[in-house]
């Protein structure tokens, strides 16, 4: 798992279990359940480069689409409607994608 020695399995199961549903997705929840929003700043950027999938910097939509599969491969896609709002949520800056420092403020918000 990519997340092994960040967050704990058990935590991941837990987070991914309680969001299973289409539309039942919430990033406050979510990172709270699996643990990162307790994590250090150089926690939270480790797991930034793991959803930053193409290593560009950014995560844009499509990357934030499968963000639940960076947890675990089974893990469901984002609806559409979860990727727009989770997007919106942490896009402070208007550019249609999530830097670094955006996605740290997502993650302790």
């Amino acid at each position: 798992m990519a997340f092994a020695g960040v967050l704990k399995d058990a935590e991941i199961k837990a987070a991914l279990d309680g969001c299973a549903a289409a539309d039942s997705f919430d990033h406050k929840t979510f990172f709270k359940a699996c643990g990162l929003s307790a994590k250090s700043a150089d926690e939270v950027k480790k797991a930034f480069l793991i959803i930053d999938q193409d290593n560009s910097g950014f995560i844009e939509e499509e990357e934030l689409k499968l963000f639940l599969q960076n947890f675990s491969a089974g893990a469901r896609a984002l609806t559409d409607k979860e990727t727009k709002a989770f997007l919106a949520a942490g896009d402070s800056d208007g550019d249609g994608m999530i830097g670094v420092d955006e996605f740290a403020a997502l993650v302790k918000a």
